[in-house]
């Protein structure tokens, strides 16, 4: 119907997005975020591109706060790295070769022949969410050729108990 008015956001989403929320997600988000920056090894410049080029004093204002409110922008990027640092725990069987995986060259299609962790740190949003979204598929059985932890189960057939 024309000239009315539609809500953008319900009033649950305002509540997520409020400062309040932001300043309680801010500083253990960014600590979880140097973590798995450290384990895949980035830079201060992949770092920066992955948060969405914040600028240096910026990134550095946030690490040294107590307390701090996130730009929405760069919590939801921080999600995005959460997510693909638990895809990656979940579908290798050390942090080494999923970190290894990020940077080795894949044929798969969103990666034409790159390593993931190029479209990690492209600087996009969209990027980071590409690689969660086929590590989420991989997850579910799609896209990746079996590897040593499908090989050989740690359980036996008869270590299943059905009650």
């Amino acid at each position: 119907m024309l000239g009315r008015a539609v809500p953008l956001a319900s009033p649950l989403d305002a509540a997520r997005f409020a400062p309040a929320a932001r300043r309680r997600l801010g500083g253990p988000g960014l600590r979880a975020f140097q973590h798995i920056a450290d384990l895949w090894r980035l830079t201060e410049a992949e770092r920066l591109l992955v948060l969405g080029l914040p600028s240096r004093s910026t990134f550095y204002g946030w690490l040294k706060a107590a307390e701090v409110t996130l730009p929405v922008d760069v919590l939801l990027r921080i999600s995005a790295v959460l997510g693909i640092h638990k895809a990656l725990r979940i579908l290798f069987e050390t942090e080494a070769e999923g970190a290894a995986w990020l940077r080795a060259a894949n044929a798969a299609l969103p990666f034409a022949g790159q390593a993931p962790l190029a479209l990690i740190t492209g600087g996009t949003q969209d990027g980071l969410m590409q690689v969660r979204r086929f590590l989420d598929a991989a997850r579910g059985g799609l896209h990746m050729a079996p590897n040593a932890a499908d090989e050989a189960p740690p359980w036996r057939d008869d270590d299943i108990v059905i009650a």
